[in-house]
């Protein structure tokens, strides 16, 4: 039986008006720009156009890699993936290298060896890979998205739009694994079975020349000209961009990310260490807690209606550790699930102190060597 809790907060405000919105992302095909958090559309240009998306497929690639694979698991690379076409990690057929270090490949030097090393190795090929794709976005609630490579090379079949590229994005960046190789800029590794180093280095020129840059990816065929998915986070606030066909997609990320940060302000929801709960158990009352902050963008000039709900057992049980998780706060944005923190106990409880622990079995020892000189 779970407990919920609501308490809500509205926030009205009024700020001078910034630069028009509209005037951004002039030479791309299409856009869009999204809270990070909650997914709002901050800005948008033909942004449920269907369009290709060269090799920022890869978000989707190496997020279904990451979850189905441990990082450190081997694989071996068949000649098939070592001769793709197109940007390469520059891996070498038979090389067994760590699932950890093709993902950098893959995200970095954009390697499409890397990808089809990859699929081959969760799916056996490049095609049954595809189909995992697209389960995935099924999952996800894309219905404009339809995967044909892991890869991105052009192919009818190969779609996103705007907008669901950056839900891909958005998704993404929630895993950990998956925001450290795309923040990362140069990246070193070695096959185990090979003495040569390969040198990774980030394509995302967003990552050095604009402030609070966290990642994504770039993409690029002639036939679908430049793409970039971008993300940049300042003061607790982040932002995802995506453009399609955009031949001046630097200046436009950065327009068009200047202009979130400009129109939002950060609203701290949640305070690590914040009393949630105060739980009787065998007779004595203990504190459960937030684990971290959690901060949303909110938007200046607009009503928005936080809610955060509490989701703890009814009855909890010692013995529970120090940190233990033993439930979690739901954070929503006018409904829509804005992200979840965890919510553990403050104290150990029902567990003898560590410290007393320790005195006790001195004391034990201490007793055992008196009867032994005794």
């Amino acid at each position: 039986m779970k407990k919920i809790a609501v308490f809500a907060v509205m926030i009205i405000l009024t700020a001078v008006f910034s630069e028009s919105a509209f005037a951004m992302a002039d030479s791309a095909d299409c856009a869009c720009l999204i809270n990070g958090t909650t997914g709002e559309v901050v800005f948008s240009k033909n942004m449920d156009e269907q369009h290709s998306m060269a090799s920022t497929t890869k978000i989707m690639t190496a997020i279904i890699a990451i979850e189905q694979c441990d990082m450190e698991e081997k694989v071996t690379v068949s000649r098939n993936a070592a001769y793709q076409e197109g940007s390469a990690a520059y891996v070498r057929e038979n090389n067994v290298i760590a699932m950890k270090d093709l993902l950098y490949g893959l995200m970095l030097n954009s390697g499409n060896d890397a990808a089809v090393a990859i699929a081959e190795h969760i799916s056996g090929s490049s095609e049954a890979f595809a189909e995992l794709m697209n389960k995935k976005a099924e999952v996800l609630g894309l219905t404009n998205t339809h995967f044909m490579n892991p890869n991105g090379l052009d192919n009818p079949e190969h779609y996103t739009t705007a907008y669901e590229l950056a839900m891909i994005a958005k998704y993404a960046m929630e895993n950990e694994d998956f925001r450290e190789i795309v923040s990362t800029r140069t990246y070193q590794a070695t096959p185990d079975n090979s003495t040569e180093t390969l040198y990774f280095s980030n394509h995302n020129k967003m990552l050095k020349n604009y402030e609070g840059s966290t990642g994504i990816k770039t993409g690029y065929t002639k036939a679908t000209g430049r793409c970039l998915v971008s993300s940049a986070e300042r003061d607790d606030m982040e932002f995802i961009a995506v453009t399609l066909g955009d031949p001046n997609d630097w200046k436009d990320h950065s327009e068009m990310l200047d202009y979130a940060f400009a129109e939002h302000y950060p609203k701290q929801v949640v305070r690590e260490g914040m009393k949630v709960k105060i739980a009787e158990i065998d007779g004595n009352k203990y504190n459960m807690v937030a684990k971290e902050d959690f901060t949303v963008p909110l938007k200046e000039r607009e009503k928005t209606e936080i809610e955060v709900v509490t989701h703890i057992a009814e009855n909890l049980d010692a013995p529970i550790n120090e940190g233990e998780k033993i439930g979690y706060l739901d954070i929503l944005c006018n409904g829509q699930s804005a992200g979840r923190v965890d919510v553990v106990s403050e104290s150990d409880i029902g567990n003898i102190d560590k410290m007393q622990l320790k005195n006790s079995f001195l004391e034990r020892l201490t007793g055992v060597f008196r009867n032994l000189l005794n």
